[in-house]
């Protein structure tokens, strides 16, 4: 049996009573963070070309997050992925660093939409999704080689067609079709990253969109290359500088992925949430002020130096601003949270805070896992001349640390303030009650009664 014959009997051959209770609860409190991503994300600055762009795209039956306009299936994945992630406040899997979420949400409530497909009720969409997220995760845990292409469109879009074949009930031989014509359009470097680009999120949402595309063109009988992943330019020899493929499939039915995701608390960067909670906590009991503070060393794991160990840059867009913890800490220290409403040619140019931030040193230290997050070390220099150090071995959102149900609604709550549409209090509340009991609902699209105003 080849890996792509294993990965398509485990993606079709999941059964919903083999799933632990846990993991059916963990993948709906991940969906209800998603959602919330996604409509904070419609409402926002950044999301306003893409929505202009897919507008042109024309209209159809598909409904997004947030917004009041009807979308064709292709369009809405990609406005849908694209408004969950812009703002960077989606779940991610830590080992794999993948937003393993994002991609297979946005492709997955897309294709429930369908008019061609029928009606997906709620264990069914639970179920593919999980199994997305696992296929996502499971190739980011399958390789220790730094990023080079943007894990979370590579990965998320070979997750998402997964799910989706699941969904329209494919044979072996189609799923692996689908997942062979989804290699073919896998796309996303690092680039945009490194230049603090929003088209970061574009890649995402362009990944969502090649999910529904490779399963569109399978169902119509187009074949796919097949040796994908262990292939001489295959995903872990092309995509990722080596790696494993018999570690994701050993993984498959065994780890739920789903389990080991973060909630990512602050609409930044995740590299930046050891010290932002770190940092928000000292505030919060009066121990540090933005006043008091002289110098702040961070002694964090190479990934996070990378990701988000960048310069306060003057002509900085919000997109390089969440990953750059300098400005992130000033923010912090002067407003007590990271609002994305504050990510403005105006806060960049706040001579204060760029102050406080000049006072932010990030230093590598010597951990020599290079997909590692954490531990990290936090040592706070004060004006008076004391020095306090916080050892962080989880991050704020992890499984070791995770956000409680009172946070999670906070997010949500905050999250659908931001929305194109802004979300009502009756609204969220149903919306919670609705995702909690998912496993029971006849239909999915009853949720976007909730998530999108009516047309």
């Amino acid at each position: 049996m080849s890996d792509l014959d294993e990965l398509a009997a485990y993606a079709l051959g999941l059964s919903w009573d083999s799933l632990p209770a846990a993991t059916v609860e963990n993948a709906k409190l991940f969906l209800l963070d998603t959602l919330a991503c996604g409509l904070a994300g419609s409402g926002a600055d950044v999301a306003e070309p893409v929505l202009r762009a897919v507008r042109g795209w024309g209209g159809g039956p598909c409904r997004v997050a947030g917004l009041d306009a009807g979308f064709s299936l292709h369009g809405g994945a990609v406005m849908g992925a694209y408004a969950i992630h812009c703002l960077e406040w989606d779940a991610v899997h830590e080992p794999a660093v993948v937003h393993a979420m994002s991609v297979a949400t946005a492709a997955l409530l897309a294709e429930i939409q369908s008019p061609a497909h029928g009606s997906v009720n709620g264990r069914d969409f639970l179920a593919a999704l999980i199994v997305a997220v696992d296929i996502a995760a499971g190739l980011g845990v399958a390789t220790e080689a730094p990023l080079r292409f943007f894990r979370p469109a590579t990965a998320g879009l070979m997750g998402a067609v997964a799910g989706i074949a699941r969904l329209r009930k494919f044979p072996a031989a189609r799923m692996k079709d689908a997942l062979g014509l989804g290699y073919s359009q896998v796309a996303g470097t690092m680039q945009a990253h490194v230049e603090g680009s929003p088209a970061l999120a574009v890649q995402v949402a362009l990944s969502a969109r090649a999910a529904l595309t490779a399963c569109d063109l399978a169902e119509s009988g187009l074949s796919g290359p097949h040796d994908v992943l262990s292939g001489p330019f295959g995903y872990f020899t092309l995509i990722e500088d080596g790696g494993d493929a018999r570690i994701l499939l050993d993984r498959l039915g065994t780890v739920f992925a789903i389990d080991e995701l973060s909630i990512k608390p602050y609409p930044s960067g995740r590299a930046s949430h050891g010290v932002l909670s770190t940092v928000l906590a000292r505030r919060a009991d009066g121990t540090v002020t933005g006043d008091t503070l002289e110098r702040l060393e961070a002694r964090v794991p190479p990934l996070v130096h990378r990701l988000v160990g960048r310069p306060w840059a003057a002509d900085m867009g919000p997109a390089y601003a969440r990953l750059c913890l300098p400005f992130l800490v000033a923010l912090a220290l002067r407003d007590g949270r990271i609002d994305p409403r504050a990510f403005t040619p105006d806060d960049f140019a706040d001579a204060a805070l760029r102050v406080v931030g000049d006072r932010v040193h990030v230093t590598v230290d010597d951990n020599p896992d290079l997909n590692a997050l954490s531990p990290q070390t936090l040592v706070f220099h004060l004006s008076d001349g004391r020095t306090l150090t916080d050892h962080i071995p989880a991050t704020l959102g992890a499984p070791d640390n995770p956000l409680n149900r009172d946070a999670r609604l906070d997010k949500l709550a905050f999250a659908g303030s931001l929305a194109c549409v802004p979300l009502t209090e009756p609204a969220r509340e149903r919306l919670t009650a609705c995702v909690e009991t998912l496993e029971t609902l006849p239909d999915c699209l009853d949720l976007f009664d909730l998530l999108a105003p009516a047309r």
